[in-house]
């Protein structure tokens, strides 16, 4: 299951780039994926790397000669806007390019002269999705959110019996999925007040975010093909952190009995770098499944793998108000939790996606739901922080909160860190909220 520890890992290596030596989130030890170009420019999108505070332009170190073999085949396969044809390739590319790259970009490397010439700014980048998402499937993989939620939407069953059996999961929208820096009006639907006897339709009053992750999938799998969990994270290719932005009062009318629909539909954000499982490894951690509660049927069982099924991700949510904004005032820090603490595994989520024989296509999305840990204080969204709107939150500058007003931005970022290797990061997931249209 687990990419073994490389050259790649080494916690000594340095980069002959000065800023990626530097605390951050993308050292030589990380090398996540994405597509840009220079702002305001009408080049082509293409793949690119993050090492510090630049990106490698992938064609560009390719036609200078800096890879061969297969690592220049993927290299080349980057050259396109979206990454799908270079996810498909599979881990063996992915590792092939990834080594090529370690190599070139650290110190002492005879490729440094070359190699400069095809470095970017990231301040002077744009970005787009990474990959034309087929398809989005939004999972329920953290039962400390599941349960916070489930108590505020029904209380007298705040947790379905079918949760501990199997990954909970709804169809989402690709359409409205966009990347960080994303801006969406509010949206308007169908909702109705404990006190009205009919249902309104207006703006959302409870909009809300979700702290997730994003996995995208790489090599796919055939119709009728299940994906055996032991063989299932070979289908992934990395990941993403994601907001679901949610309407809750939406949310609340519609949801039963088929799922969520317009109260997710709008707008989700993703961040534009994918960290690949390979630069995840070193921070695996033990996944485990409390001795009281059912445990998984033999499709969905790590067994001995359970000691490295789970990563220890740490996650973060900060919220900046147009008030922030406008006066200079730095966001505040609204929660933090770890993905260590989820229900289900990515592995698991795969395994049960395809298990009825559903075929996944390379550049699929998958999102983990909501990501809570087991105090309140590590809520991934503000329906939990807000005990349902029922306590605001006080912001440092003054201003409280209970749900997103208009002008303010969400800001979802994550790292991994573990004493004896270097810490790597994500960068950020950010989002801002218009007013609706008229």
């Amino acid at each position: 299951m687990a990419e073994p520890l490389n050259e790649t890992h080494d916690p000594l290596l340095r980069s002959w780039l000065a800023t990626a030596n530097d605390p951050g989130d993308f050292p030589i030890q990380n090398l996540p994926f994405g597509v840009f170009r220079r702002k305001a420019s009408a080049e082509a999108f293409r793949g690119g790397v993050a090492i510090g505070d630049q990106v490698l332009d992938l064609p560009a170190a390719n036609a200078a000669g800096a890879f061969d073999g297969l690592a220049a085949k993927a290299a080349a396969t980057c050259s396109q806007p979206l990454l799908n044809d270079f996810m498909a390739m599979g881990g063996q590319a992915r590792s092939a390019l990834r080594l090529a790259l370690s190599r070139a970009l650290r110190t002492g490397s005879a490729l440094e002269p070359k190699l400069r010439a095809c470095l970017v700014a990231q301040e002077e980048c744009e970005h787009a999705l990474p990959a034309a998402i087929g398809d989005y499937t939004d999972f329920y993989a953290s039962i400390h959110h599941a349960t916070a939620v489930g108590a505020l939407f029904r209380p007298d069953q705040p947790l379905l019996p079918n949760y501990k059996w199997l990954p909970i999961a709804y169809h989402g929208r690709c359409s409205s999925i966009g990347v960080s820096g994303q801006q969406f009006h509010r949206p308007r639907g169908q909702l109705k007040p404990p006190q009205a006897e009919v249902p309104l339709f207006r703006p959302t009053a409870r909009l809300d975010y979700e702290l997730e992750l994003g996995v995208f999938i790489g090599r796919g799998n055939t119709p009728g093909e299940p994906i055996d969990l032991g063989a299932a994270e070979h289908h992934l290719f990395g990941l993403v952190l994601l907001n679901d932005w949610s309407a809750r009062d939406i949310q609340a009318w519609e949801y039963q009995p088929l799922g969520p629909f317009l109260g997710k539909n709008f707008a989700t954000t993703i961040s534009p770098w994918v960290v690949t499982f390979e630069a995840l490894s070193p921070y695996r951690c033990a996944w485990t499944r409390p001795a009281g509660d059912p445990q998984p049927l033999a499709h969905l069982e790590h067994g001995e793998a359970r000691a490295r099924a789970a990563f220890d991700i740490r996650l973060e949510t900060w919220l900046e108000t147009a008030r922030m904004r406008e006066t200079g005032t730095a966001p505040a820090l609204l929660a933090k939790t770890s993905f260590r603490h989820a229900y289900w595994t990515l592995g698991q989520l795969v395994a049960h996606h395809a298990s009825n024989g559903c075929n996944l296509l390379p550049g699929d999305l998958l999102g983990t739901g909501t990501q809570s840990g087991p105090t309140p204080e590590e809520a991934g969204s503000l329906l939990e922080l807000s005990h349902g709107g029922k306590k605001a939150i006080l912001l440092p500058n003054g201003e409280a909160r209970s749900f997103l007003e208009d002008g303010d931005a969400v800001t979802l970022r994550a790292y991994c860190e573990r004493e004896g290797h270097v810490r790597i990061g994500f960068g950020e997931c950010a989002g801002r909220v218009l007013p609706a249209l008229s």
